[in-house]
């Protein structure tokens, strides 16, 4: 197995359209980035955050699992692991959204918190609805004819699957982490509980790709160079959907907690300041 690893790095994808992409974004995030540093300061952790999610899109768009995911499935399951588990959450946490509003100027700022009050934000950051569209995505792709589609497809596989996969992340982790400005923000136990219970759709789906009696999609049914058959490339790439997901979402768990945690350590200094104010002009 430790060969097959070593085999699958030595390949890379290359689409200029997703580099030309990434580059722009990129570029963009920067110069927003500093504008906001020249009037009001901006978080070196949120660029940092920012640059490290567009390293990983690189690695999963442009990488070695890229230029094997119509080869093993693994490397597909690798791939959407890293877009919607690492960079999606990590490009949440770069605060684009604040950062656009802190660049703009007068007008641009008030066009941005008319939209950013408007009823389509309020629907797209509901946590609830959040959820669903990421767990609908998830199985959806993985238990219909779609992703086999999408395998045959290059258009469908580039242009609707990848975006879909990255976009529906975005969304759930959106009012979960960080501090992005939008028009309500669920309580710390919603962030919780909604973190908490994604990993039942992913559960669901690494356990029925480990126990499925036989390989789920037709397009990998076929003669490799090397590696694991069909089959046990399937359950490989189930386990790891059904271990590493788990663990990952932890992490994002215990991030949501330590921040409630310092919401609640803020609340109390200014409670115990508003106390002592009082105290000081009981006792004039």
């Amino acid at each position: 197995m430790s060969n097959t690893w070593i085999m699958l790095g030595q390949r890379w994808a290359f689409d200029p359209f997703i580099a030309v992409n990434l580059l722009l974004v990129s570029v963009a995030y920067g110069w927003a980035w500093r504008a906001a540093r020249a009037k009001a300061g901006w978080s070196t952790w949120a660029g940092i955050s920012f640059y490290a999610a567009i390293t990983v899109l690189w690695v999963s768009y442009l990488g070695p699992f890229a230029a094997w995911s119509h080869t093993f499935f693994v490397a597909h399951m690798c791939q959407h692991l890293l877009v919607m588990m690492v960079a999606a959450p990590l490009l949440v946490l770069s605060n684009p959204v604040t950062l656009a509003f802190v660049s703009l100027g007068g007008s641009g700022r008030r066009r941005m918190a008319a939209i950013l009050r408007g009823r389509a934000v309020q629907v797209l950051t509901n946590p609830w609805l959040t959820w669903i569209a990421f767990a609908v995505v998830l199985t959806g792709t993985h238990f219909t004819n779609f992703y086999n589609l999408a395998l045959t497809n290059h258009d469908l596989d580039t242009c609707v699957q990848q975006p879909l996969y990255l976009i529906a992340a975005v969304l759930f982790y959106f009012p979960l982490i960080g501090s992005n400005l939008q028009p309500r923000r669920p309580t710390h136990a919603v962030r919780l509980m909604s973190l908490g219970l994604m990993m039942v759709p992913e559960a669901v789906t690494g356990a029925v790709l480990y126990f499925a009696p036989h390989v789920l999609y037709p397009y990998y049914n076929t003669i490799r160079p090397f590696g694991p058959d069909p089959i046990t490339d399937q359950r490989l790439a189930g386990a790891i959907m059904w271990a590493m997901a788990m663990i990952i979402d932890s992490g994002w768990m215990m991030l949501a907690a330590v921040e409630w945690f310092a919401d609640e350590e803020r609340k109390s200094r200014r409670q115990d300041a508003q106390l002592r104010q009082e105290l000081l002009a009981q006792s004039q």
